[in-house]
This record gives C-alpha cells, sequence and structure tokens, in this order.
C-alpha cells in the first residue's frame, strides 16, 4: 500500500523542514504551496516533496481539496506544516494502512502554546481526521476549520500522538486569531447569520468557563489560564467580525 501526504503551505520555511523530515517513510509527499516569499519551496524540492504552485486562495477546503487530487497513493495522510510525525506515530500509521480494518484513521494531537503542552482547555484529546484509503473522504468546502467528510466506514483511533507546534509565541496565536475570525466572519456572513453584540459577549464567556473549569483548563497552570482566556478572545472575536459585516451591509449610502 503506497503513501501520500499532503501539505498546503504559504511561508511555512521554519517549519516545512522538520515537518517533512517525520514522513521521509512516505512513497509520495505533495507540498500545495500558495504564493511564499519565504524558502518553503525550496526547502520542501530539498526535502523531496513535489511541490506545486497554487497562483489563488480558495479557503483552506478548497486548496486540500487540490492538494488531495494531487496525490496519487493508495492511503493519503493530510497535514499541516507545523505538525510533527513521531517515529511510534509513523509506525502505528503504516501498521494501519497494511494490517487495519479502517478506511480512516483518527490521530491524537498534542498542542504545544509558547513552549509547553497543554493537556487540558478542550485541547487534548483532540483527535483529527487525517489518514484515509484514497477515494474514502474529502475536505468539506469551508474557508477555515475545514474538515474531512469520510463516504463510509468506522473511524478507528491511533494512540501516538501527532505532536502540533503552531503557537510558539503570543503573536503568532494572534495572527491566527485575526485570519480565522475574518475568514469565519466572512463566510457566515455569506451564508446570511446575524449577530448581536451581546451574542459576541456571551460567547466569550461561555468559552472561557468551559475551557477553564469544566476542561479542566486550571489543571494547565498559568499557561492554561491564558489559552482559555485567548480562546474566550477568539470566539469574542469572530462574532465581533461577523457583527460588523452585518453592520456594514445594513448601513445607508448616500444617493
Amino acid at each position: 500500500m503506497s503513501l501520500s501526504v499532503i501539505i498546503i503551505t504559504q511561508n511555512e520555511a521554519g517549519n516545512i523542514a522538520d515537518c517533512l523530515a517525520g514522513v521521509s517513510f512516505a512513497d509520495e509527499i505533495v507540498v500545495l504551496d500558495s504564493g511564499s516569499t519565504d524558502q518553503t519551496v525550496e526547502l520542501a524540492r530539498a526535502a523531496g516533496a513535489v511541490v506545486h504552485i497554487s497562483p489563488d486562495w480558495p479557503g483552506f477546503g478548497p486548496q486540500k481539496n487540490r492538494a488531495l487530487a494531487l496525490a496519487g497513493g493508495d492511503w493519503v495522510l493530510s497535514l499541516d506544516a507545523d505538525e510533527r510525525v513521531t517515529p511510534e506515530l509513523a509506525a502505528q500509521i503504516q501498521q494501519a494502512m497494511t494490517g487495519g480494518s479502517g478506511l480512516a484513521y483518527k490521530l491524537p494531537r498534542l498542542t504545544q502554546f509558547c513552549g509547553r503542552w497543554i493537556h487540558h482547555c478542550g485541547w487534548t484529546p483532540d483527535y483529527v481526521l487525517r489518514l484515509f484509503k484514497r477515494g474514502e473522504a474529502r475536505f468539506s468546502d469551508d474557508l477555515v476549520h475545514e474538515r474531512l467528510v469520510q463516504s463510509q466506514g468506522k473511524i478507528i483511533g491511533l494512540q501516538a500522538p501527532l505532536l502540533h507546534f503552531s503557537y510558539p509565541t503570543p503573536a503568532h496565536y494572534w495572527r491566527k486569531l485575526e485570519h480565522y475570525s475574518q475568514a469565519w466572519a466572512r463566510q457566515r456572513h455569506a451564508m446570511g447569520q446575524t449577530t448581536s453584540m451581546s451574542r459576541a459577549a456571551l460567547a466569550g464567556v461561555v468559552t472561557f468557563v468551559r475551557a477553564y473549569l469544566f476542561q479542566l483548563g486550571f489543571l494547565d497552570g498559568a499557561m492554561g489560564f491564558a489559552v482559555c482566556t485567548m480562546q474566550a478572545q477568539a470566539a469574542f472575536g469572530k462574532y465581533f467580525a461577523l457583527y460588523c459585516l452585518n453592520q456594514d451591509h445594513e448601513a445607508p449610502t448616500d444617493t
């Protein structure tokens, strides 16, 4: 059984080499880049990846489906550039392809925030569907927070974690928050969804209480408090962005 790894990138020079090193066992690595201005493309090619360049950006879901269409293996493993496959996970992936009973597998993802592994806050366990037999799943067309949609069969979980180095500094979190909030708001606004300032405030409060108390974020100490607070800000931010789009749409125009 052959394996294709697919990764979409933009300015991931700081991540791509380490990401690709963990999947050197794959038969094919496909990188779909959307206009990097750093050394991402050169580093990916040097590591043996087949690199394709996309001149436009249609959103995360459509872009990942483009990468999926370029894969030729019997199985597909979808990764983000800031994720790492450990040797233990690599062995489990190979075993699942050759001797497993499933058509799709979810991986337990463990995320690092500012140098600390977060074990609660709703971040762990974080099972992500990433390994599937080609033709058995595709990505949703969401502009952000896309997901894999499986056609049939049960999803089996692997045990070894997929390491996620998404937020090495607070600045990385804020940049992603702004990007994701705006994309989410534009998508919901295009669907006709409206909101209010009170809904945005409630989303922030509920998110913090759930993550810090019910999902045991307090057990992660000071960094857990920071994660839960920033998640609350993210929840407020996306609804506030949608609220602003609603207001702009409703504003009267001069004649």
